[in-house]
């Protein structure tokens, strides 16, 4: 299975980026796809993913400024970041959950999602 993201970047605060991502070589249904993102020093926290039957879930963080969308059938995830803040510079990763979750809070966890990506890093600068 890889993950392939995309749209990484420099921007300055008030910017926007687009980051993609497309899973291959998945054998088994989707059910979620999400970001995560870990800054220098800090652990690795959920952005926002898109589940199965279209719902969305957010960081309280990036709520109002984030804007996830794509078709988890085909295992597509595009996250549209407006609004950039410096605080939201990091690594983003994408990551791709093949289990139906009954607790819903949980698909903000990372032990939920069974592959992930390498990694783009967004740089946001003052």
């Amino acid at each position: 299975v890889q993950l392939q993201a995309s749209g990484g970047g420099l921007v300055q605060a008030g910017g926007s980026l687009r980051l993609s991502c497309t899973a291959s070589g998945l054998t088994s249904r989707t059910y979620g796809m999400a970001w995560f993102r870990q800054a220098p020093g800090k652990e690795r926290e959920f952005v926002s993913g898109i589940f199965s039957g279209g719902a969305t879930r957010y960081a309280a963080s990036v709520k109002g400024r984030f804007t996830i969308f794509g078709d988890i059938a085909k295992n597509t995830v595009t996250l549209e970041m407006n609004s950039l803040k410096p605080e939201d510079t990091a690594v983003y990763y994408c990551a791709v959950d093949t289990e139906p979750r009954a607790i819903v809070s949980y698909r903000s966890e990372p032990g939920a999602y069974d592959y992930w990506g390498q990694g783009t890093l967004v740089t946001v600068s003052r």
